[in-house]
């Protein structure tokens, strides 16, 4: 899954998404992936996904907005299922994110 950062016009619909996926991203919009994409106002989302037919589902929220990342040194990031699940639900992605790893478990 891919989500791009920074805020996306939410007019657009599915050929304009594929145009941004493939000209703005370098990536092929018929790809097995997912590309998210949030508006200004971080409280609606929309997912493009190719199956061979393209979806297009949106989100709006009626309270709060979705913690998104703004456009830095890159555009897109890459997703892991878990973590799309955690912005689509709008919790805090960064403290989902901060574990601790184990590397031995004792039973006592």
């Amino acid at each position: 899954m891919y989500i791009c950062c920074g805020h996306t016009d939410m007019r657009k619909s599915i050929n304009g998404l594929m145009t941004l996926v493939k000209d703005s991203f370098s990536l092929d919009p018929f790809s097995e992936a997912l590309f998210v994409f949030c508006n200004r106002n971080r409280d609606r989302i929309k997912i493009l996904e190719w199956d061979g037919d393209f979806w297009l589902y949106f989100k709006r929220l009626e309270r709060g907005h979705f913690r998104w990342p703004a456009k830095g040194d890159s555009a897109i990031m890459l997703l892991e299922t878990r973590e799309l699940s955690y912005l689509i639900e709008g919790t805090k992605l960064e403290k989902k994110l901060k574990r601790k790893e184990v590397f031995e478990r004792q039973i006592s």
